[in-house]
């Protein structure tokens, strides 16, 4: 009998030192064959164009395709859900922005899977969300828009890309934040929400710098802050919501995650090959030429990111009372 349990425990080691050997081995190829990288929303946008460049990088370092597949539909969540549901072998990963990350789950009754249990992987660039007036409206900083909005409740117009976006969340935060209370006005994207504060057809919204800010340098529209803690280096003259409004935080952001329960060592891998090709000089710029910082942290930072975003517009989400669909 204790001969017999001796084999079994004997042969368990056995199978485990295998099953070890065979990671590090797949580990150690990786990758032998084209890597599969999703985003979960239709092609152009902030999402696709950093998704193609860290593909492309990618693919050269690995010497192996890299192709980006397009998958949109329930603000992230389709593409996503396919993802989430894939092999755990490094060949099926996703870049998003906050949506299947960390907001979804507060805006949607029935998830097909759990944000908290992604893996992460990388976050590749932040940048901030501004806070854009018509041209022609009356004041010029955050104060003015407050004082505006409470002398005559529900006559500021407020453009928002889709409900839950962050551009929406990024509104309702400085509604709760300034005891104010606007009109807000959805739109299908963010084209017809530009066009129409271009026109001074609704009063304000927030975007990226990537679309405003050459409108801004026009005179098109009105750049007054910044969603940022600090003021960004790029046009320090601006100032951030956080200086007339103490806590607010409004940022976009472009992560790669990949399914749950990715071995950490080769989790670990892709993460040590995207942060070196984001700190490449002639990435980084790239990256910066489209108004988004570069970002080169380990994995560890990135999830107690998630956290923190998670933790902030779930929040946002229930303070203001914005039902799940």
């Amino acid at each position: 009998m204790q001969a017999g349990r001796c084999l079994t425990a004997g042969l368990a080691m056995w199978l485990a030192g295998c099953a070890i050997a065979q990671e590090a081995d797949a580990q150690d190829t990786f990758p032998n064959r084209a890597v599969r990288i999703v985003i979960p929303y239709p092609a152009g946008g902030g999402t696709d164009t950093i998704g193609r460049l860290v593909a492309d990088q990618l693919s050269r370092k690995w010497g192996q395709p890299v192709v980006v597949e397009n998958i949109g539909g329930a603000a992230g969540n389709t593409g996503a859900a396919q993802v989430f549901k894939a092999a755990t072998d490094g060949y099926t990963m996703m870049i998003a922005s906050p949506g299947p990350i960390a907001t979804n789950a507060f805006l949607y009754k029935d998830m097909p899977f759990d944000p908290a249990r992604w893996t992460s992987i990388a976050l590749l660039a932040t940048g901030p969300y501004v806070l854009v007036l018509r041209k022609n409206f009356e004041g010029a900083t955050v104060k003015d828009l407050i004082a505006r909005a409470k002398a005559a409740p529900g006559k500021v117009t407020a453009a928002t890309p889709g409900v839950g976006s962050v551009g929406h969340l990024a509104t309702v935060q400085l509604e709760m934040l300034g005891g104010i209370t606007t009109t807000l006005v959805p739109y299908r994207g963010l084209s017809p929400a530009v066009n129409d504060i271009i026109a001074g057809h609704v009063d304000l919204m927030f975007d990226t710098p990537t679309t405003a800010l050459p409108l801004h340098r026009e005179g098109r529209v009105k750049i007054v802050a910044t969603g940022t803690a600090e003021r960004v280096g790029e046009f320090p003259e601006i100032p951030t919501v956080a200086e007339t409004l103490p806590g607010y935080r409004a940022v976009t952001w472009y992560a790669m995650t990949a399914p749950p329960g990715m071995p950490a060592a080769l989790a670990d891998r892709i993460n040590r090959d995207v942060n070196e090709i984001l700190g490449r000089k002639d990435v980084a710029e790239r990256v910066r030429g489209i108004q988004m910082n570069p970002v080169t942290w380990s994995r560890d930072a990135v999830a107690k990111f998630f956290g923190e975003e998670t933790q902030l517009w779930g929040r946002v989400i229930k303070q203001a009372n914005i039902q799940p669909q």
